[in-house]
């Protein structure tokens, strides 16, 4: 039987030249383009992000993702000299370490990477206080490993770490990253997403003043954004994809702010995919609009009812990717491949560093 094309992965290619995936941040935060779709009145607009406000509802509600990025990726050795690099992808707060002869343990998961693979039972010492035992292999590098410390286990990521720059920045990352590859109102008290919640990249103070100033609510959520949100979609027919689980957190607070623009009929426009990720996933595992702690692998595509959000800020995705279905949903596969050939057309840059995109 042939799929329908709205479910056929292939339906979500695109062409795109290698030269029009940024590699580095626009000179300013807030110096990207944007391109505003306007799903009813059926036009895409080429702006400036500084110039947001004039496209955002005034009486909107904004939610964004306040986690924040570890510099999870770190460098050491085995017993033979041999380098390996390993990249953590439990996020840090969901780390409950116990101690064990006046050293901190703890099972995680991550990524393990060297020249000759490593074994059930082999150690890496990053540093005299830091090191890992290797424990079970899974699927595409992922390991259960036991980390072994002294201290605190934030800190040492972020003086031997560095930076899990996505797989198509073609450099390492250097000391800047280390700011801009962070949003402006990431809670140091949720640190352990591997990847930025991009869409927010572009906020700066000032932005976030404009908007207050303007009477514009804002919210927040919690998404630790996964290592698999770099995963591709492997099966043919997307209904078949099973989404990888990430951790959410909505407080009272913000599931109020949701419900009280919900019964005044404001738009909810969320600040990335992970906020509209989080928002619909609270519904979905929790029931309702309400307070949620725990994991979603809600895979949102088209067929989707959307039962929060009313729009999206989002940056422009990769081709055959989750995130690209996901914003198909919400505004129509043939609209989104347009709107991405008219970017292309029009010099946009694409993915984590590039420009943003307004779905309204």
């Amino acid at each position: 039987m042939e799929i329908p094309e709205d479910y056929r992965l292939s339906s979500y290619d695109y062409p795109l030249p290698e030269d029009r995936i940024a590699q580095e941040p626009a000179a300013r935060r807030d110096g990207s383009r944007l391109l505003v779709l306007d799903r009813a009145a059926r036009s895409l607009t080429p702006a400036r992000f500084t110039d947001l406000l004039d496209y955002l509802p005034d009486d909107c509600l904004l939610v964004a993702n306040n986690s924040r990025v570890i510099p999870a990726r770190v460098f050491g050795r085995k017993p033979t000299g041999g380098q390996v690099e390993f990249l953590l992808l439990t996020p840090l707060p969901l780390l409950t370490p116990e101690e064990r002869d006046g050293w901190l343990t703890v099972r995680a998961e991550g990524l393990l990477r060297a020249s000759k693979g490593p074994k059930p039972g082999a150690t890496v010492t990053f540093a005299d206080d830091f090191s890992l035992t290797a424990l079970e292999a899974g699927e595409f590098g992922r390991w259960q490993v036991e980390l072994r410390w002294k201290g605190d286990l934030t800190a040492l990521f972020n003086s031997l770490g560095h930076l899990p720059l996505p797989p198509y920045i073609k450099r390492p990352d250097v000391e800047a990253d280390r700011e801009r590859y962070q949003t402006t109102y990431a809670d140091r008290s949720k640190t352990g997403s591997v990847a930025a919640p991009t869409a927010g990249l572009h906020f700066t103070p000032e932005l976030r003043e404009r908007i207050r100033a303007k009477g514009i609510q804002w919210a927040e959520v919690t998404l630790y954004v996964g290592y698999g949100t770099f995963s591709p979609v492997r099966c043919p027919d997307i209904r078949d994809h099973r989404m990888h689980a990430e951790y959410i957190e909505v407080s009272e607070e913000t599931a109020e702010a949701v419900r009280g623009a919900k019964a005044e009929g404001r738009p909810v426009i969320a600040v990335g995919t992970t906020s509209a990720r989080t928002l619909e996933g609270m519904v979905r595992e929790a029931g309702s609009i309400r307070q949620f702690r725990g994991e979603t692998d809600i895979f949102i595509s088209p067929g989707y009812t959307f039962k929060v959000i009313d729009g999206i800020l989002t940056n422009f995705h990769l081709p055959e990717s989750s995130l690209i279905i996901m914003i198909s949903a919400l505004a129509g596969r043939k609209t989104i491949l347009d709107a991405y050939a008219f970017a292309l057309e029009n010099d946009f840059r694409f993915f984590s560093y590039g420009d943003a995109m307004l779905i309204r």
